[in-house]
């Protein structure tokens, strides 16, 4: 079974003002976490600032308590760093980073194609490649379309999600999440334009699933490796041209 996800905004109450030490709620803990999550995959958090911890309750709308308990879960994956006397830094964007953010993917991508080839359904891998397809002719029509990019993206990040989940291990899965995030804002500080991601992203991903669809599972666990390193390149050569 695909490993649980956490509940989503609109599952969860608004958050009520709260005094600081007031008890915290799972709940509250949870809604912190994923909108904290939300306003990094949609950069409002950006890679390197510096933000109090009052301005993550305006932010994300949670009482303080909420915000001083997700702390800590930030620090252990490594988004979120303390520097005494300045505050709370988002994780920094560099080489460093690139390298591990990436290197996770791929270990742990590895292991999940051949669980999610044990899984997944002929009529499921047929809708996969008409999303993507329907993507691709989008990016290749050459005309304007303010919303490629969140369309293809949210394409490809649901393909490789399904898989990671289909390991069944909610460890993992949440280890993925979290790199996910670093990932998303290693893209955020190198920008491509939309045929130098979105075309050979949604190219990459059909041939990687014409592989599943023949059942190729060492053919497809090396689509994937070399899907996610091309996908380092791009965002390394952009970074190089940023100087």
């Amino acid at each position: 079974m695909p490993a649980k996800k956490p509940p989503t905004e609109s599952m969860i109450p608004a958050a009520a003002p709260a005094a600081a030490d007031a008890p915290v709620s799972s709940s509250l803990r949870t809604l912190a976490y994923e909108r904290f999550r939300q306003n990094i995959m949609g950069g409002q958090l950006k890679a390197g600032q510096f933000v109090s911890q009052r301005e993550l309750v305006d932010l994300l709308q949670v009482p303080l308590g909420a915000v001083r308990e997700m702390i800590p879960r930030l620090e252990a994956g490594r988004l979120l760093l303390t520097v005494p006397k300045r505050g709370l830094q988002i994780a920094h964007v560099d080489m460093r980073l690139i390298r591990n953010a990436f290197q996770v993917r791929t270990m742990i991508e590895r292991e999940a194609v051949q669980a999610y080839l044990r899984q997944v359904s002929e009529a499921e891998l047929s809708q996969e490649e008409s999303r993507h397809q329907a993507i691709l002719d989008r990016a290749l029509s050459g005309r304007p379309d303010p919303a490629l990019d969140q369309d293809g993206l949210a394409v490809d990040w649901a393909l490789h999600d399904r898989m990671v989940d289909s390991l069944g291990n909610e460890i993992l899965s949440d280890i993925y999440r979290v790199n996910s995030m670093h990932v998303r804002m290693i893209r955020l500080e190198a920008p491509l334009v939309l045929p130098e991601r979105v075309i050979p992203a949604m190219q990459e991903h059909l041939q990687f699933i014409g592989l599943l669809r023949a059942r190729d599972a060492e053919g497809a666990v090396r689509a994937i490796e070399a899907h996610i390193d091309q996908s380092r390149q791009r965002v390394l050569s952009a970074m190089l041209r940023m100087g």
